[in-house]
């Protein structure tokens, strides 16, 4: 198989967790197929790991409605003898539904979320024409894939697809164990150390980029709600770390107890690995939250909405994963007993969500029957 992965922004080099989605499953995707990635020149093909990246795509917001599109890559199906179009997002997909009909590539349609469903949670009135245009896109795909069971089930009963043709492409990992309890430890003297706790705190973290409406309102979550309601539980002691970029000046000016804003950090494995519970308060947007996925594959506990856990099975994570309902209703309690909980995370949770498992499982599935 030869692959044309159609990018329309930027995801090299990959930092936050929609980026990684694509990047990662390229790299290990690129082990089973011959891949070449189409994406816009803010892209960095250095920074790609396996696969060939082409800077074709301009970054300016009209490249979506640009028909010179067509022939280009027209020309470049030919040329590369591309078997499949593996289009990310619905947006460009009436350039590769036409590219389908006049070169004869099988069409993949990667969704990462129920686009239109997504911003119908963030409150947006066109939210109805992009479902419906991502309906259209997905009926004229050879394969549609999905980051998780819910969303492809969704498809086949309103978009009315083919169930067969609907493959559920997680979001993964690249590891396939759990760090040591010595690299654990370490880890968490380094953080310790690093940001002045004391040695008996348990340590609760949640990062994300807060330049997102859903980050941002779960921040807010644990600031109004959640550590006011830990602090009325006798006995706990806590430090919350927030990790990510774009965290309004009007929260990180204040002070909060128990609450620690470290902001954009180089190495975010080292929180996964040394904190004991990963807070997950996300009551809004679609799709796989990746990092409730990394937190599980680092073998921390974690608590989380239901929105917040979409995706993930807590019958794979053996008591690792607590969730509550959307209104956070007994969440600092859960925390409590989160923290202490002791558990590693099961090889089911690795066979679902380690990346080189899933990139080997979807090449034999769209692969010659």
């Amino acid at each position: 198989m030869k692959v044309l992965g159609l990018v329309s922004y930027n995801i090299l080099p990959a930092k936050i967790g929609g980026q990684k989605d694509i990047a990662l499953f390229y790299k290990y995707f690129s082990r089973y197929v011959s891949l070449v990635c189409v994406t816009t020149q803010s892209n960095q093909p250095a920074a790609a790991e396996g696969y060939e990246v082409l800077n074709i795509l301009s970054d300016s917001p009209t490249r979506y409605a640009n028909p010179a599109y067509f022939f280009t890559l027209k020309k470049l199906i030919k040329e590369r003898q591309i078997t499949h179009l593996e289009l990310e997002h619905p947006y460009f997909g009436w350039l590769a539904v036409l590219l389908k009909w006049f070169t004869g590539v099988k069409l993949i349609v990667h969704s990462h979320n129920i686009e239109g469903l997504r911003f119908k949670t963030l409150g947006k009135w066109w939210w109805k024409g992009l479902w419906l245009y991502e309906k259209w896109v997905h009926r004229r795909a050879d394969y549609s894939f999905f980051k998780q069971d819910d969303d492809r089930a969704y498809a086949i009963q309103y978009f009315g697809l083919v169930p067969q043709k609907c493959i559920t492409t997680t979001y993964g990992i690249e590891w396939n164990t759990p760090p040591s309890a010595a690299e654990k430890q370490a880890a968490r003297d380094t953080l310790l150390k690093q940001h002045g706790i004391p040695a008996h705190h348990r340590l609760l973290l949640f990062n994300g980029a807060f330049n997102y409406l859903p980050n941002l309102n779960g921040l807010r979550h644990i600031i109004n709600q959640i550590n006011p309601a830990l602090q009325g539980i006798p006995g706990f002691e806590y430090t919350i770390l927030i990790c990510g970029k774009d965290i309004p000046a009007e929260l990180t000016s204040q002070q909060y107890p128990h609450i620690q804003f470290a902001g954009f950090v180089p190495d975010i494995s080292l929180y996964f690995i040394g904190a004991d519970v990963f807070l997950n308060p996300v009551v809004e947007g679609g799709g796989i939250k990746t990092k409730l996925v990394e937190a599980l594959g680092h073998n921390m506990n974690a608590v989380s909405t239901y929105n917040g856990a979409i995706g993930v099975d807590p019958a794979i994570c053996d008591g690792k994963l607590v969730i509550t309902d959307d209104q956070l209703t007994g969440f600092a309690q859960a925390v409590v007993k989160a923290a202490q909980y002791e558990a590693s995370i099961p090889e089911a949770y690795f066979q679902h969500f380690y990346w080189g498992h899933i990139a080997q499982k979807t090449a034999l599935l769209i692969g010659p029957k």
